[in-house]
């Protein structure tokens, strides 16, 4: 494998065996991995995470993982956050009134249900299933993506960033934040590993950026 992998961050409230099988079917080597030597070493970060924002907080203080990445984003390590690992990266969140990692200046909010979806219903809270992300230009995570492809997403807390980090956005009620960053450092709300060959080509793209940086 060498020093050519990608590294999931192993926190216990992530999706891990997920990505890295998705890792694997695009033969890309990966570790699952909380040792800073290891994370060091990869040529790029994935830090997925599914469940509540206070709980998985509280995983990465006890253990450090917090110090820890804001240490690899510094150094210019790319990363890539997903789904609750991507809200994780702003200052706060709602969900459990929680201070997360500020990586990013921004907030999660939760959806209001008395919202209405695009046929004058209520929209459902949490925010399941397929969705479009729309993009205002390209940039090295996008390549290859068009404007009609589909994202799958799970959640009920959405990413308020500040709006010069908005790379792209969908609409569920109201558009919101689905894509934000700068340029090494991204955080996506939805799941390319469980998006089919569009989240594969994210994923892909990914890598491709992390070796040549």
């Amino acid at each position: 494998m060498k020093d050519n992998f990608l590294a999931i961050i192993e926190y216990k409230a992530g999706n891990q065996t997920s990505v890295h099988r998705a890792l694997a079917q695009l033969n890309i080597p990966a570790k699952v991995s909380d040792d800073f030597i290891v994370l060091q070493k990869a040529k790029g970060i994935i830090f997925p995470g599914v469940g509540a924002a206070g709980q998985a907080m509280e995983v990465l203080r006890f253990s450090g993982m917090d110090h820890i990445i804001i240490e690899l984003i510094n150094s210019g390590k790319p990363f890539l956050g997903i789904c609750l690992g991507c809200q994780i990266m702003l200052d706060e969140s709602e969900e459990n009134n929680t201070n997360t990692l500020g990586v990013f200046r921004g907030k999660n909010v939760r959806f209001d249900s008395s919202r209405l979806d695009e046929d004058e219903r209520p929209i459902r809270v949490p925010h399941i299933g397929w969705n479009r992300v729309e993009t205002a230009y390209d940039f090295p995570l996008w390549e290859g993506i068009g404007q009609e492809d589909q994202f799958y997403f799970v959640h009920s807390y959405y990413p308020v960033p500040s709006r010069e980090l908005v790379l792209g956005t969908t609409y569920h009620g109201g558009t919101f934040a689905s894509v934000f960053g700068t340029d090494g450092v991204w955080a996506v709300q939805f799941h390319p590993e469980k998006s089919g060959k569009v989240g594969l080509r994210l994923l892909s793209n990914f890598y491709k950026y992390s070796l040549n940086k």
